[in-house]
């Protein structure tokens, strides 16, 4: 995700009453010994309720290792809490998927260098060019870091600043890279 590499946070969101009111009420169905929380296996059936998925078995892990050893699981405020988390970052998700592809005129899945400069002259036209070429070249070898290829930055005979392969010693195109991918 592009934004959230360069430091972005979601805003804080808050559900509306009826979301609110729907969220206790699928805790309430899936509490089905009236014990006042959730186990494990019903804290994943509130999730497919709400989400529509079945959570993996680190997202469950993640979740009962935070839950108070005292408590026999997830308590309601703890699981509104997680809910209310879940959502803002599936919101958070959906707009920077919106601003992606606002950029992405050419509906390619990425952006290229120069689709990354249009974008920046609409968005801060009093940018300069070099900080935006240094911010695609980060994020650029944040993603090959993750693709497993070695990437450097080297500065050409002219003074300019590319990507280099640091195992083969060859340039790195920008034109066809992924920039984001959901």
């Amino acid at each position: 995700m592009f934004f959230s590499q360069a430091g972005a946070r979601p805003r804080m969101w808050e559900a509306s009453p009826s979301e609110h009111k729907k969220w206790v009420e699928v805790f309430k169905a899936c509490d089905e010994e009236n014990k006042g929380c959730l186990s494990r296996e019903n804290f994943k059936v509130a999730v497919v309720m709400l989400f529509g998925y079945k959570p993996s078995k680190i997202e469950a892990d993640a979740v009962m290792s935070s839950v108070d050893p005292n408590t026999s699981g997830i308590l309601l405020k703890e699981f509104l809490d997680i809910v209310r988390k879940k959502k803002e970052a599936q919101l958070y998700r959906n707009e920077i998927r919106h601003i992606f592809t606002a950029f992405d005129r050419h509906y390619r899945g990425y952006l290229t260098l120069e689709d990354f400069k249009k974008a920046f002259k609409q968005v801060a036209p009093k940018l300069s060019e070099r900080i935006i070429l240094e911010v695609f070249s980060r994020l650029l070898s944040k993603l090959l870091k993750s693709k497993g290829v070695q990437a450097k930055r080297r500065q050409s005979a002219r003074g300019q600043y590319y990507l280099g392969d640091s195992r083969t010693s060859r340039p790195l195109k920008y034109s066809s890279i992924l920039v984001y991918t959901l």
